[in-house]
């Protein structure tokens, strides 16, 4: 039987968080899907995270465990489950679910007539419920005003960690993504319009959660990124 939909769920010492993300994952796609699967991507996490996915395989067929075996980043976890995943569209979300599962309809709705769909907290419709520090959402506002100066992308939200694709027109975007640090995203819309592909923005519910590892420094690594990614696909 075909697979309809994955789940990628990158994660880095989430053995915190990653019991009740599972349990509502599946609650959710028991409901709704009728054929899933769900990637979780261990990206060389030193707490339980690998142990308690495995141990939630036990019980949870569609569950698949990718371990990176060290740290690679996140983009390179992201790269790996897209690749091993088997479903016609495949969708991205963060292991802490600031974006909560149910969104997952408004992004499917919005495929008609495009390749992929990319949850927003900057749309007028956007709902923040739990903003984030103050210093964070102003680096994120300067952040993408410099990504769109240089890539010439127009999306007002690029970084948020929930997108939908569908996986055989975007299979080419994947296997050439190089970035494996947190400007992977942009990377990925940036070769996705160099591929011809369409892409939505679509406002979607989000709150912060505690324990965010997307410090200043790894914002300004980000910026770089950015510079070799368009150098790097020009």
């Amino acid at each position: 039987m075909n697979i309809e939909l994955s789940v990628v769920i990158p994660a880095y010492n989430e053995a915190q968080r990653l019991p009740s993300t599972l349990s509502q994952v599946k609650e959710y796609l028991d409901a709704e899907e009728s054929n899933y699967q769900i990637i979780v991507v261990d990206d060389g996490s030193t707490d339980a995270t690998v142990s308690i996915a495995r141990q939630a395989q036990v019980s949870f067929p569609q569950l698949q465990v990718l371990e990176n075996g060290r740290n690679r980043g996140k983009g390179f976890s992201v790269r790996s489950g897209f690749l091993h995943a088997g479903g016609a569209l495949v969708l991205l979300t963060d292991a802490d679910l600031s974006a909560p599962i149910g969104e997952f309809e408004k992004l499917r709705s919005a495929l008609d007539g495009n390749h992929g769909a990319i949850g927003s907290r900057a749309l007028r419709d956007s709902q923040i419920f739990r903003h984030q520090p103050i210093f964070r959402e102003l680096s994120g506002k300067i952040f993408n005003v410099i990504m769109r100066i240089l890539t010439g992308l127009s999306f007002h939200d690029t970084q948020c960690g929930f997108k939908l694709f569908r996986r055989e027109p975007f299979l080419p975007v994947f296997q050439a993504q190089r970035s494996d640090g947190f400007a992977f995203d942009v990377e990925i819309l940036y070769l996705a319009r160099k591929f011809g592909l369409k892409v939505v923005e679509v406002p979607v519910r989000w709150g912060n959660v505690a324990g965010s590892r997307v410090g200043l420094a790894a914002g300004m690594k980000s910026f770089i990124e950015i510079v070799k990614i368009v150098w790097m696909h020009r």
